[in-house]
Formats: C-alpha cells, structure tokens, sequence
C-alpha cells in the first residue's frame, strides 16, 4: 500500500516545496552579501518608514476594533429594526478596495472639492478663516483601511458572540448587569481569542497594503520594497526589506498565539429556542442604528454611489479596448490560478486522506504539504512578489545557462517575462483558500467509502476520480471562484509581477487613481467591487446556516 502512494506523496510534496519557494528565496537573497543601498537606506529612511508602518498597522487595528467590535455584540445580542439586512450589510465594505475609498474621501473633502466649497459658500469663508484636517495623512490612511478591513473583526466577534451560553446571559440579567456591562464583563471577555483573530488579519492587510498608502503619499515598508526595487533597481535591498517584513508578519501571529496560550473557555451553545437578545429602544435604538448604518455608508454605500455617479457621466470613456482587453487578461490569469490551486489542494488533500485512512497518519508528516501549501496567505503581496522574482530570475538564468551550453541559443525571459510570474505569485498566495475548502469537504466523506472502492479494486488514482471528486465537487467549484475572485482584486503582487503591455483590471484602475482620474476608470471600479461581493456573500450564508 505504501508504494502505491509514492506518487502521490512526491506530488504533495514537490508542490509544497514550489509554494514555499519564494518565501525561502527572500531570506536566501536578504543574508546574502552586503549591500550599499539598503545601508544608506537603513541609515537614513528605513527608521521612518518603519516607525510608519508601526503607527499605520496599531491605528488601523484600533479604529477597526473601534468600528468592528460594538457593531459585532450590537448584531449578536441586540433586537434591531431592520437587523436581517444590516447584519450582511455591514460586510459590504470588505468588498470595496482601499484604493478606491481613499480617492473618493479625498475628492469630497480637499480644499477643491464639494464639502469644503459649500462650508465655504454657506459661512462666506476665505482659506484663512477655518482650519480643515488634511485627508492625505497618516491618520487619513488609518481611518480608510479601518472602514474597508473591521468587517474581519465584525464577522469573527459576531460569531463568537452568538456561541456564548444563554445561562451566562441570563445569569448577567439575574444580577441586574447593564447591556453594557454584560458586554464589557462577560460577552467581550469569552470573545477574545476572536476578536485578536480578527485583529491579526486587520495587522496583516494593513502591512501588505499599497495602493492607500501609496495615494496618501504615506511611506511605509511595502511602498520602500516597490520604490527600492522599479526605482532604484534593486532586488536584492527589496529582498531585505522584504525579509524584515516577513519577520514582522511572523511576530504579529506569534504574539496572537502567544496572548491566547492560557485562555481556555468551555461553554454550552444556544440551548433553547428562545430570543434571549436585548430589546433596545429609545435613543439607545436609534444611536444604534445610527452607529451601524453609518459604517455601512461611510465604508461602502457612499463610495459605490460615487462611483455610479462617476461611471453614468463617462460611460463612453469607460467602455474602450483597453477596458475590455485588461478585463480577458483578469479572466485568463485569475482562471489560471483558479484551476491550479484546485488541482494542488485536491492532490495535497488526497494524499492526506490515503495516508489517514490507511493507518500511517502518525509520525508520516503527511498533514506537511498541506500547511506549507498555506503558508503564502500570510505574506504580503509585495513581499511575496519579491520572493517570486527571485526564484523565476533564477529558473530563467539557469534555462539560458543550460541553452548557451547546449548551442540552442538564448530563450529569453521565459518565466519572469510572461504570465508565469504572476499565476505563480498568486497560486502561492491563494492556495490555502481553496486547500481550507477541499479539507472541509474531504472530512465529510466517511471513511467507509474509501474501503469500499479499495474491496472493489479500485486504485487511488480511480478512486479520487469516481468516488471522492464527485463527492467534493461543490466544495472544489467554491474554492476556485473564490480563489478566482481573489486574484482578479489582487493589486500588490499584479503591480510588481505583470509582464511589459501587461495589466489586469485592478493594476488598470489603480493607475487611473494615482494620476487622480478615477472617473475613468469607474466602469472597472465597479466590477471589482461586484466581483468582490460574492465571496462575503457565501461567507455570510455560511454563518447563517451554523447559527
């Protein structure tokens, strides 16, 4: 038995080996030798941009806990007028690019546009009468990506909230807590290990973003990785950079482990069928709606009707060739991925379950290539581009080396001129999307089947093909579309990682948005907004079925 998984266990591991390329790529090419740029660097802006990152990722994580926490236990515990709408409502702004929401703030409240002209139409004003905080800041960039990123602190702490026991709520009333108190005393503190989840990942989107802080003209450590390398040339100073970052990623989940270590909390579910919510009315009702819809206008609904706006009044600047030509780019890449990452989780998956059910699970390390296939979803865009450039540059020296050799002549920029770069880049950072789905759907299938196909004579290979993928199916069409919607809004790794004449619709927008014309691009805008709804929708569903 164990030779007849040989083939599938070199296949796990060789693809797991590919994916992990690229990160091990950046510390190899960062500990290499000394360079003179990141020493100037590091002695002159590298503390500033750092200390930038630092302020950007706490105050992002501040304002999305701020934003996402009270609207979490509000949806959870709270009876609300319209509460079935605004509970997937206030997810919408995890659709919206930062990027977009950045141009749109900064567009209304400049000192040319609509908001400022009215203050001062209305109060007869001149520019030495009032003061008006400047959007393109610091704090600007924070309270953007705190709008576009709390639904991840929203979704995680309104799941927590609603698997706490009704006898711990009931007993909160009997003594005679508040709703703010049973809050603070006894909802928050069981919902911790969720909320620095959702923290986590605000931190990780907020250190991997470029297109906010690149439009707010604030430097951080991902625009010195894309600045050191397409300005300065230089890939092995964007390796260093590149690898401080990762090391700060790999702090970020260490120290969220490492808060968690002692917390240990068992408690009953929802045991009866009664509403045992909190009936809110008054002002606390209203604030509450207030407060709630707010965050759903200001993160999305606003900036989507702007861009409606904007895609009416230049609709025959939108619809061109290039629009259309970009938009069957996003489709052939994000395609590609999509059917790679499927193929890749269904062979690591598989090769799991064979070894499981075969009674060699323990000490085989077969569970390996599945958590190295996840790995990248951790990385930065930008950071993991660097690694991919790496490693492709080295494929494409050693191919040319091995044709100069040979007499063949020179092939050229086989992998890091063309798609591959960038479909490589992308796999490695989706795949643990759709390895998560496949697993989930893999551990429904009972084990008795698997003896059954293997008393019938069925081979593994045959088995996989009429047994498991039939079964899996649906959890395989899920994990690439969502893996398909996620490489169509990828902008980070899409910038670094295009071939020349090369662009996807999110690399097209975000060119219109930093020459401040995004009214040309509103068309596209919207698609990427459409298409990023759909995986908070089946998110959503999901929670619904559970709760």
């Amino acid at each position: 038995m164990k030779e007849k998984y040989s083939s599938w266990k070199i296949s796990s591991w060789s693809m797991a080996a590919l994916l992990i390329l690229s990160i091990l790529a950046i510390f190899y090419t960062a500990i290499g030798e000394s360079d003179e740029l990141f020493a100037h660097l590091f002695s002159t802006v590298l503390p500033t941009y750092t200390l930038n990152t630092i302020l950007l990722v706490s105050g992002t994580m501040l304002l999305a806990l701020i934003f996402g926490l009270p609207s979490a236990w509000l949806m959870a515990m709270c009876r609300l007028p319209g509460e079935k709408v605004l509970q997937w409502a206030l997810v919408l702004p995890l659709a919206m690019p930062g990027y977009i929401v950045g141009y749109i703030y900064t567009d209304w409240f400049d000192f040319a546009g609509p908001i400022q002209i009215w203050l001062r139409n209305t109060f007869h004003l001149t520019p030495q009468d009032y003061w008006f905080p400047d959007i393109r800041t610091l704090p600007g960039a924070m309270t953007v990506l705190a709008l576009v990123l709390y639904p991840y602190v929203y979704l995680l702490a309104r799941s927590a909230f609603m698997e706490q026991s009704t006898s711990l709520l009931q007993s909160a009333r009997l003594l005679k807590c508040t709703p703010w108190q049973s809050f603070y005393r006894v909802s928050m503190p069981l919902a911790r290990p969720a909320i620095a989840v959702g923290l986590s990942l605000v931190a990780m989107e907020t250190l991997g973003d470029f297109g906010t802080v690149s439009y707010f003209a604030v430097s951080t450590l991902t625009t010195a990785v894309y600045d050191t390398w397409l300005g300065y040339s230089n890939l092995t100073a964007a390796a260093k950079i590149s690898a401080i970052m990762l090391l700060v990623v790999i702090l970020l989940l260490s120290a969220e482990r490492y808060s968690r270590r002692k917390q240990k909390h068992f408690q009953a579910q929802f045991s009866s069928h009664e509403d045992n919510r909190y009936a809110l009315s008054g002002w606390q009702k209203w604030l509450s709606l207030a407060w709630c819809w707010g965050l759903v206008f200001a993160g999305f609904l606003l900036p989507l009707m702007q861009l409606v706006s904007y895609a009416s009044r230049y609709f025959s600047k939108s619809w061109t060739v290039e629009f259309k030509a970009y938009s069957i780019n996003s489709l052939q890449v994000s395609l590609s991925v999509a059917a790679v990452c499927v193929v890749l989780a269904l062979v690591v998956n598989f090769y799991r379950r064979l070894v499981t059910q075969g009674g060699e699970a323990r000490g085989s390390l077969s569970h390996m290539p599945m958590r190295l296939s996840s790995l990248g979803y951790a990385v930065p865009g930008t950071v993991l581009a660097i690694g991919i450039m790496v490693a492709v540059l080295t494929l494409d020296h050693t191919v040319n080396d091995i044709a100069k050799w040979m007499d063949w002549g020179r092939p050229g920029l086989i992998f890091s001129g063309t798609m591959f770069a960038l479909i490589f880049a992308l796999t490695v950072r989706f795949a643990a999307v759709a390895v998560g789905s496949i697993e989930s759907g893999l551990s429904k299938v009972s084990p008795s089947l698997d003896m059954a196909a293997r008393t019938m004579g069925c081979t593994s290979s045959n088995m996989l093909k009429r047994v498991h993928f039939p079964l899996v199916m649906r959890g395989a069409l899920i994990a690439g579309l969502l893996v398909f919607i996620e490489s169509m809004k990828e902008l980070n790794a899409s910038i670094l990682l295009r071939p020349f004449n090369f662009e996807t619709l999110a690399t097209y927008v975000y060119n219109f948005v930093s020459d401040q014309q995004l009214e040309l691009a509103a068309l596209p805008a919207i698609l990427l907004v459409l298409v990023g709804l759909v995986p908070l929708i089946v998110v959503n569903r999901s929670l619904e079925k559970v709760h």
